[in-house]
């Protein structure tokens, strides 16, 4: 048999991956360990599920009973050290070669689409064996498949039509990719650690959330996360309550560098986002018209949003000790979850759909709130907290590379630049331009 090392050797010893037809043998007794689709057979492919929404590369749905591995688990770096060898033997044999700048689809024809191919062979998303078929050349079902699944790994939506961002990706070099790994592979193992058996996992280079049930997922969410100059730290915890029709209580940073200068452009901002002005927290009430704003200290006074429909935090925050001031909450501005690009809070993290998580959350805590007392206090205006006991771990994490129990092997972009630094958990500083 020929080995990867050996194959990829004799590739670029007859100039590059073009050549790669002609000099593969026939591999059809040979199963392939596909590194970013899982196990299958010389000519079998995965199927890969149709996105829900025409546009969105990540699906916010309740996956119960699918089996999905979830980001993380008590078993992540065996699965990280699997990949970091399928990768080092791929970087051994030479990597694989850039594809040129043309958009490729079901039904192209050619060299263009014969190297896609060979760069998708070479990262294991086909068997070798595709390569010695007289459809080789052929953008055929196989491929489309192949490239959604290459899609889905890297964070893109699952067209099977190789554009810009998926060719981005095709072209990111093998040795990239291993760094990537052997970068992720101490933060995997601290954020596995202490791991329960459930979980509310949010990786935020990825923008998205799963809560996990005894090593599966049960649903997984888009969220929204900290723009490059306001970014989300990284954490581990537990939740411990509820708020529902929270108030805001603004920190002084978003004082200073939102809501002060905002009033200064408009007298009625205040009025119209029903903030309140206080001596203090527990303080009296005081005319916002009566202070000097340009010198005084933006934790001078205490704002606070009233609930509502207007409220920033939407019906229901979820709380958990942590030294950063952070939280999980709902969002009045759910059009943010219709974009693939979600880098836009202060660093807290909005989560689309988020009464699926609060009463995924309220069920396995024993609260006695059911789905009706939610519904109820969610209509209304009423503030309510409840306490959780034995709540879900947290993790909020930064993984640009990870590897899970079914083969995949998924990448996303450095979105603060924190590979090569040993960033594991804490504040990322912010970056600015």
């Amino acid at each position: 048999m020929l080995s990867r090392r050996a194959f990829n050797r004799n590739i670029l010893a007859m100039g590059g991956l073009v050549a790669m037809a002609a000099v593969v043998p026939a591999l059809a007794e040979e199963p392939v360990f596909t590194s970013s689709i899982g196990t299958v057979g010389p000519t079998t492919a995965p199927a890969v599920a149709a996105p829900a929404n025409g546009k969105l590369a990540t699906q916010t749905e309740i996956v119960a009973g699918q089996d999905q591995a979830p980001m993380i688990s008590a078993a992540s770096s065996e699965f990280m050290i699997g990949a970091i060898q399928i990768y080092e033997e791929i970087v051994a044999g030479g990597g694989w070669q850039q594809l040129g700048p043309k958009t490729l689809k079901k039904g192209a024809k050619g060299d263009a689409v014969l190297a896609l191919r060979q760069r998708l062979v070479a990262e294991n998303y086909l068997p070798f064996d595709t390569l010695n078929t007289e459809a080789a050349a052929v953008y055929d079902d196989e491929l489309v498949e192949a490239v959604r699944a290459f899609q889905i790994n890297h964070g893109v939506l699952p067209s099977g039509i190789v554009a810009e961002k998926t060719l981005a990706q095709l072209n990111v070099p093998a040795e990239t990719r291993l760094n990537m790994l052997h970068e992720n592979l101490p933060r995997v193992e601290a954020y596995a650690q202490n791991l329960g058996d459930t979980a509310v996992l949010v990786n935020i280079p990825a923008t998205q959330l799963e809560t996990v049930e005894f090593g599966r997922v049960y649903s997984r969410h888009n969220i929204v996360v900290g723009k490059l100059e306001r970014p989300s730290p990284t954490l581990a915890s537990k939740v411990s309550d509820i708020n529902f029709n929270p108030y805001w209580k603004i920190p002084a940073s978003i004082v200073e560098r939102d809501i002060v200068p905002k009033y200064l452009e408009d007298p009625n901002y205040l009025d119209a986002n029903h903030i309140r002005v206080f001596d203090g927290v527990g303080g009296p009430e005081i005319d916002p018209m009566l202070v000097d704003w340009y010198t005084t200290p933006p934790d001078r006074y205490f704002f606070r949003q009233e609930p509502g429909e207007h409220n920033s935090l939407g019906t229901v925050k979820i709380n958990f000790p942590n030294e950063h001031m952070v939280y999980m909450h709902d969002t009045p501005h759910r059009e943010l979850f219709g974009r693939n690009v979600r880098f836009e809070s202060s660093g807290c993290v909005r989560i689309d759909q988020v009464e699926t998580v609060v009463k995924w959350i309220l069920d396995r805590s024993a609260t006695g709130l059911d789905e009706t007392q939610y519904d109820m206090l969610v209509a209304s205006t009423e503030q309510y907290d409840q306490k959780i006991e034995n709540g879900p771990d947290i993790r909020w994490m930064y993984l640009t590379a990870w590897a899970t129990e079914d083969g995949r092997v998924n990448f996303r972009s450095d979105i603060y630049g924190l590979d090569g630094t040993g960033f594991i958990f804490g504040q990322p500083e912010p970056k600015t331009f």
